[in-house]
């Protein structure tokens, strides 16, 4: 039988960021130059404005250039430090899958264990829910206590299988270097206040016993994750 080639769900941020860097070798944006915004290129490249953040990111991963939020994206070079040492080879390492994908997988996962969760968790479970998230406000660590409330959340869906995917799924944004550069880039104090007020009706939901409403909190907090990262992780986005 002929042997399927895999689906390359990121292709598209991927074949943004080699247009762009082609435009960089050739001239077309030179060293210490400021991009286009977002918009102007998204407009340029006929695609998304998210998924030409996405290739933004990546740029500044390999090294091409240097998002400055509140400034703009300046060009570094191809001469850059990490873009001359690593070379060609260093680009599928760096270039790994877009966090709009993994948002997206998490959209189709996680709103489905908190309405189960609503149904089948115990006192005890709430409890150490609702422990997680009264302790970020104000933490050091916001992360931690974020990571813990939605692990807890999909263990206490009471099914072991999604609870593994969604362990799966927080350890693939744990090694995206692309996931983990937007959030040094947006994610900050303010919006650890946003998330806590997403965690709220979320939690309520689950100490009422209310599925449905569970299920609704933590797909808004889902899309809300999303849109500060400037992504577009729907479930009816484009692929």
């Amino acid at each position: 039988m002929p042997t399927l080639e895999p689906i390359n769900v990121s292709r598209l941020y991927r074949m943004i960021a080699s247009q762009i860097k082609e435009k960089i070798r050739s001239g077309s944006y030179r060293t210490g130059e400021r991009l286009p915004a977002e918009r102007e290129l998204a407009e340029m490249l006929a695609v998304s404005r998210p998924s030409v953040r996405e290739a933004l990111i990546a740029l500044e991963i390999e090294g091409w250039v240097d998002v400055r939020v509140g400034s703009g994206v300046y060009v570094t070079g191809p001469q850059s430090r990490l873009a001359s040492s690593a070379g060609p080879m260093a680009a599928p390492a760096l270039l790994d899958m877009g966090a709009a994908d993994l948002l997206q997988a998490r959209l189709l996962v996680e709103p489905h264990c908190a309405e189960l969760a609503a149904r089948h968790a115990t006192p005890a479970q709430i409890g150490q829910m609702q422990e997680a998230a009264l302790a970020l406000p104000g933490s050091e660590q916001p992360f931690r206590h974020n990571d813990r409330l939605h692990l807890l959340i999909a263990e206490a869906s009471g099914n072991a299988a999604l609870a593994s995917t969604v362990q799966h799924l927080w350890a693939l944004g744990e090694r995206s270097a692309i996931f983990n550069k937007l959030n040094q880039h947006f994610v900050y104090g303010q919006v650890w206040e946003q998330a806590h007020n997403e965690h709220l009706p979320l939690l309520r939901a689950l100490q009422k016993h209310q599925p449905a409403a569970a299920r609704r909190a933590m797909r808004d907090h889902l899309l809300g994750i999303s849109r500060r990262l400037g992504l577009d992780a729907s479930e009816d986005r484009e692929m």
